[in-house]
């Protein structure tokens, strides 16, 4: 298994979390987000975007690399073993954008968002899934943009920073 990978990449970390998680071996191919190279524009038409999965076949969107390693890799699962909780887990991650993702990319830009208020809001702690699509923004704002984090989200992050997997991504993290 290979995977196309950009350490900086939050969408990468979100795989590069499931992977541990799994305990799957793996081949890291990284890659220059300033300079993506043709054969990854050719890999993953026609955007070039990280991170990419080569299990045998390729497989691009950390969303849904994560629900294909949790189905090919029952053991040690992500998602909940109930239909219900497995399928909002997929609705928050699904729902990324206006739950997280829109404001943090504003926050880092300097435009007007609502990083606060939706870090307030953000449901953490309901499943390993969820939990995992989430850390890498919130470790970033955390880490490299300076965000005070809301206390439930830091005891949040701190209880989930004591998972190898996560604590990794950390250092990963403040290495950048």
């Amino acid at each position: 298994m290979r995977l196309i990978d950009a350490s900086r990449c939050p969408y990468c970390a979100r795989v590069r979390l499931a992977l541990a998680e799994k305990v799957l071996d793996y081949e890291t191919v990284e890659v220059d987000l300033a300079d993506r190279p043709q054969w990854l524009l050719e890999l993953n038409p026609p955007s070039g975007r990280v991170p990419v999965l080569d299990d045998g076949f390729t497989l691009p969107e950390s969303e849904v690399i994560m629900a294909y390693l949790d189905e090919r890799y029952p053991e040690r699962p992500l998602l909940p073993s109930e239909p219900v909780e497995r399928a909002h887990a997929r609705l928050l991650v699904h729902r990324f954008d206006e739950n997280l993702g829109t404001d943090y990319y504003a926050f880092r830009r300097g435009d007007p968002n609502d990083l606060a208020g939706k870090l307030e809001m953000l449901e953490v702690g309901q499943s390993l899934f969820a939990d995992l699509a989430y850390a890498p923004w919130v470790i970033r704002a955390r880490d490299m943009l300076g965000v005070q984090l809301p206390d439930r989200i830091a005891e949040w992050l701190a209880k989930l920073e004591q998972r190898p997997s996560v604590a990794a991504e950390v250092a990963v993290v403040r290495a950048l």
